[in-house]
C-alpha cells in the first residue's frame, strides 16, 4: 500500500487533516470566546430588560422585519385584553362608579372573554366594548389609581390606538414591538458584533420564581447592566402585593453589587422608565412611600431631587462606597435615548476590560 509523507496512509492523512482543521476551528472559537463581551441584564420583573434587548437588535443587530413584527401581534392583542380585564376588576374593588352605567354590560362581555387572544378574529368581537370602556370616566379614574394594583405600563399607549391595532391587516410598528410585554421565562441570549467586537447579551427573567436561574449565567461575565423601574416607587410586587417595588430592586442590587463573583465585572445602573417617572412626580409624593426622603431638603415633586434621592439609595447599597457608580436615567422604549446611552456604556465596558480582552 502506498504511503504519504511522514509514513501515513491516505486514510490516516485525511483523518489528520480533519483533526487539524477541527483544532484550528476550536482555537479560533476559543479566541473569539475570550474576546466576547458578556453582558448580563439583571433587575426585578418589568424593569425593561427585554425591551433593552429589543433595542440592541434594532440599533446594532438584525432589525425587525415585517415578518418579525407580525410575531408580536398575538402578544399585543393579549396585552390589550388582559389590561381591559384588570381595569374592570380594579374598578369594582376600588368601588369607583361607572361614568355611564350602560358600560356595565360591556364589562360583563370582557370579563367573560378569554384572556389570551392571538388573532384578529379572536379580539374583533370585543373591540367596540373595549373602546367604550376605555372612554368611561369610571375606568379613567381607575386607571389614574393604577399604583394600587398591577397593570401594564403600555396600557394607555395601546388603548389610544385601538382602532388601528384591531384591524385584519394590522402590522405592529417597531414602537408597538417595544411596548409589547411578555414575561421572560428562562434564559435568553443574543449575540451581535458592535464595531467588530463580539457581544453576548444575556437576559433572564426578573420575577422571583425566575431568579434561581440567574446563577447559571454568572460565569465569565464582563459587565452587568442592572435595570430598575424608577417610576415604580409607589407600586408593589405582582408576586406578593405587599413589597414595594423600589425596595425589592434595592435589595437585589445589594446582593449583586456586593457579590464576589462580579468583583472584576463593570456594573452600570440603568434607572429606567425615566419618562414615566417625570410624569409621576408631578402628582405622586415619593415621601408618602419612602419615609427617608429628605422632605426638608428636597422637593418630592421636583424631578431632579427625586432622581438624586433614587441614585443615593442605590449607591448606599454597595460595600465599596469609594468607587464610581456608573449610572444612566433611561427610557428603554426610546431608541435614540438607548443608542446614546449604550454608546457611553460601551466605552465604559471596553475601558474597564481592555487588558483582560487583550484588544489593541
Amino acid at each position: 500500500m502506498a504511503c504519504c509523507g511522514g509514513g501515513l496512509t491516505p486514510e490516516e492523512a485525511e483523518l489528520k487533516r480533519q483533526s487539524d482543521q477541527i483544532d484550528r476551528a476550536l482555537a479560533a472559537e476559543k479566541d473569539t470566546y475570550k474576546q466576547t463581551i458578556k453582558v448580563l441584564l439583571l433587575g426585578a420583573g418589568e424593569s425593561g430588560k427585554s425591551t433593552f434587548l429589543k433595542q440592541m437588535r434594532i440599533i446594532h443587530g438584525e432589525d425587525f422585519k415585517e415578518s418579525d413584527c407580525l410575531e408580536f401581534r398575538p402578544t399585543i392583542y393579549t396585552n390589550v385584553m388582559k389590561s381591559g380585564k384588570v381595569l374592570i376588576q380594579a374598578r369594582e374593588l376600588l368601588s369607583i362608579p361607572w361614568g355611564d352605567e350602560a358600560n356595565s354590560r360591556h364589562a360583563d362581555l370582557i370579563a367573560a372573554a378569554p384572556a389570551a387572544v392571538e388573532q384578529f378574529s379572536e379580539i374583533a368581537p370585543y373591540v367596540a366594548a373595549l373602546e367604550e370602556l376605555w372612554l368611561d370616566s369610571g375606568i379613567q379614574e381607575t386607571y389614574d389609581k393604577r399604583s394600587l394594583y398591577h397593570i401594564g405600563d403600555s396600557t394607555e399607549y395601546f388603548y389610544k390606538q385601538l382602532s388601528e391595532i384591531a384591524v385584519a391587516d394590522y402590522v405592529p410598528s417597531k414602537q408597538d414591538v417595544l411596548r409589547s410585554r411578555k414575561a421572560t421565562r428562562g434564559i435568553h441570549e443574543y449575540n451581535l458584533d458592535i464595531k467588530k467586537i463580539p457581544f453576548k447579551f444575556v437576559d433572564v427573567g426578573g420575577q422571583r420564581s425566575q431568579r434561581t436561574k440567574w446563577f447559571q449565567c454568572f460565569d465569565e461575565v464582563t459587565s452587568i447592566l442592572y435595570l430598575v423601574s424608577s417610576s415604580a416607587f409607589d407600586m408593589t410586587l405582582v408576586e406578593d402585593r405587599r413589597t414595594n417595588r423600589l425596595d425589592e430592586s434595592l435589595s437585589i442590587f445589594n446582593t449583586i453589587a456586593n457579590n464576589r463573583c462580579f468583583r472584576n465585572a463593570s456594573m452600570v445602573l440603568f434607572l429606567n422608565k425615566a419618562d414615566l417617572l417625570a410624569e409621576k412626580v408631578k402628582t405622586h409624593n415619593i415621601a408618602d412611600y419612602h419615609g427617608d426622603f429628605p422632605v426638608g431638603e428636597s422637593d418630592p415633586h421636583n424631578l431632579e431631587d427625586v432622581q438624586r434621592y433614587l441614585l443615593a439609595r442605590f449607591a448606599e447599597q454597595r460595600n465599596d462606597k469609594e468607587s464610581l457608580l456608573y449610572h444612566h436615567f433611561t427610557t428603554a422604549t426610546d431608541t435614540e435615548n438607548i443608542r446614546r446611552v449604550f454608546e457611553a456604556v460601551k466605552s465604559t465596558i471596553l475601558e474597564n476590560n481592555l487588558k483582560e480582552l487583550m484588544l489593541d
